[in-house]
């Protein structure tokens, strides 16, 4: 992963939350979160449909979704990044309406590391 460009994930508050090495999502810590597909769509790790990324670039949901995607396969597992230490400018971030969640920021749960979340395989 260290010849692909990382973009950053920013939240409201204008923290860099998650990095985009398409099409794997990565927390702030190198942790695969994610992926996104051509459409901009986000899906977790176990390929359930998240939201999607805006131009910002954020990570937005419908507040009020009715779970009608489909679980689709995740792309293999990648390795773990290394986050750079140095990062750009926040840009100005667009006021969010009442109809939009910041993924990140409000429901960030929704995107957890593998070995993570409701869906984890038991090994019981």
């Amino acid at each position: 992963m260290t010849n692909k460009t990382l973009i950053p994930i920013y939240c409201t508050d204008g923290e860099i939350k998650a990095y985009l090495a398409y099409p794997y999502l990565f927390n702030a810590y190198g942790e695969w979160i994610g992926f996104v597909t051509p459409k901009r769509e986000v899906y977790s790790v176990y390929g359930n449909y998240v939201g999607w990324v805006n131009n910002e670039p954020r990570i937005l949901r419908k507040r009020s979704y009715d779970f009608q995607k489909p679980r689709i396969s995740p792309p293999p597992s990648p390795k773990k990044i290394r986050v750079p230490s140095r990062h750009p400018l926040v840009p100005m971030l667009a006021e969010l309406g009442f109809d939009t969640v910041d993924v990140l920021q409000d429901a960030a749960d929704l995107l957890p590391t593998i070995d993570v979340g409701e869906f984890k395989v038991d090994l019981e």
